[in-house]
């Protein structure tokens, strides 16, 4: 880390200067005055993590208003794992700005749209055909999973597992598990939807993957019905609920037990999508194929797109005009996509996210044997965790993650929190980053753990 007196704003990208940089103390007065503005303008349900006014992004780091530059560890949720303005990414956005905005593919359709479902219809696990429909967001994108599900099948059930996140509109908030702050207050939820249990390696007490999807099907079995049921929808690893990583065996049992019974079974790879698990998708890591896949976050680069793909027989069932929206597939996106799947493939970056496990594995597994209260270390790639709990009971301890955290953003690291129980911390840096810059900030979440 740099310590400087006068702040330097430079440009965006690649282009910045790669270090941990702190000018001021944070927030400082530059970035507090955007969060007067924002007390005042913005409603207040809409939180925040870090109190920083964001300038310039790029390659592992976030300079602030303030001349601040800040390691990322978060990728603004596992959005920019190409980077921030990703050189390819700018050049063809900028290139299709100067064509046309927008006519709404359902009314004008143009090639980009069509580029994008091939793209993914390509990538996506299986070799089966495959239609791909494309949206904004991850939950928008969730919702028309299901509703294509329940079309296909002509049947309505859906069944979400324990510590599930699937987004924050009405279906998606009864697929989502955790109460505050996604859903308290904010029912009534959409029928027909239900819950089981998921594996959860480190809280099983040691139940193997074959096991736990035993149990889980019972509960299916018991409590809804294959006669009812639509689809199952599962985060192949959960993000917001953990980066819970299920037993192996527990994903390809569930899939088996879809097929026996005519449900669709649904991966959520919203937040493991794109490389960042060191494949593709994390589906791969279990050998399993989908017959729905939900992306969005790591597909464009940072503009707003998502995508169902999956079966041609599933995805072609909805009536023409059944699926679409005004912005689904708006150019700008699907021009990003296309560059930033490029650049993961020219990259090399899903080889980079597997570097990046390497070095996140290896430092947190370091702490949690010098460190009783690192309960868990788990994930893949560059989507990686730590389980902070009681080290006389294995308690979750919510307080001393929140207090790591925040020991972390004074000093310059961008982290997240996550899980049911409010007690891990989760490593998302974009796939772009530095082995260097990576180190100075798991350093730093080492010493804020000292410091706890």
């Amino acid at each position: 880390m740099t310590l400087v007196d006068t702040p330097v704003i430079t440009a965006g990208g690649p282009s910045l200067t790669q270090e941990r940089r702190l000018v001021t103390a944070i927030p400082g007065p530059r970035s507090q005055e955007l969060l007067a503005r924002k007390a005042e303008a913005v409603a207040s349900g809409v939180g925040l993590t870090l109190p920083i006014s964001v300038v310039a992004a790029g390659g592992g780091v976030i300079v602030d208003a303030d001349g601040n530059s800040l390691i990322d560890l978060g990728s603004g949720i596992a959005v920019t794992g190409v980077g921030n303005s990703a050189p390819r990414v700018v050049e063809a956005v900028t290139a299709q700005l100067h064509s046309f905005t927008h006519t709404c593919f359902t009314v004008s359709p143009y090639e980009g749209y069509v580029a994008v479902a091939e793209k993914l219809n390509e990538l996506t696990p299986g070799d089966h055909v495959k239609r791909s429909a494309l949206f904004n967001s991850g939950a928008e994108a969730v919702e028309n999973a299901v509703k294509i599900a329940r079309h296909f099948t002509k049947k309505q059930a859906v069944v979400a597992f324990d510590h599930a996140y699937h987004g924050r509109t009405n279906l998606t908030m009864g697929l989502t598990a955790k109460n505050i702050p996604y859903k308290s207050g904010f029912g009534p939820f959409a029928s027909e939807v239900y819950r089981a249990p998921l594996s959860y390696p480190f809280r099983d007490g040691g139940l193997s993957g074959a096991e736990a999807a035993a149990r889980a099907i019972s509960v299916i079995e018991k409590q809804v019905g294959a006669e009812n049921l639509a689809a199952i929808i599962i985060e192949p690893i959960q993000g917001e609920g953990g980066f819970i990583v299920p037993a192996a065996g527990f994903l390809p049992a569930i899939v088996e037990w879809c097929r026996a019974n005519d449900v669709v079974f649904i991966a959520d790879e919203v937040q493991t999508g794109f490389a960042r698990t060191g494949a593709w998708f994390a589906s791969e890591h279990e050998g399993i194929v989908p017959d729905l896949v939900v992306t969005a976050k790591g597909i464009a680069g940072g503009l707003p797109l998502s995508a169902v793909t999956g079966r041609a027989e599933i995805m072609d069932s909805a009536m023409a005009g059944g699926l679409g929206g005004t912005y689904g597939g708006n150019p700008l996106a699907c021009a990003a996509a296309l560059a930033t799947i490029e650049t993961y493939e020219e990259d090399r970056l899903i080889d980079r996210a597997r570097e990046i496990g390497a070095v996140l594995i290896g430092r947190l597994n370091a702490l949690r044997t010098a460190d009783p209260r690192v309960g868990d270390v788990r994930g893949r790639g560059a989507m990686v965790a730590m389980e902070l709990v009681d080290p006389a009971s294995g308690a979750p301890d919510a307080a001393l993650t929140s207090a790591v955290a925040a020991y972390a953003h004074a000093n310059g690291v961008v982290v997240l929190t996550c899980g049911t129980y409010g007690n891990v911390i989760r490593f998302l840096p974009p796939l772009t980053i530095s082995d260097e810059l990576l180190i100075d900030g798991l350093s730093v979440v080492a010493e804020g753990l000292k410091h706890a």
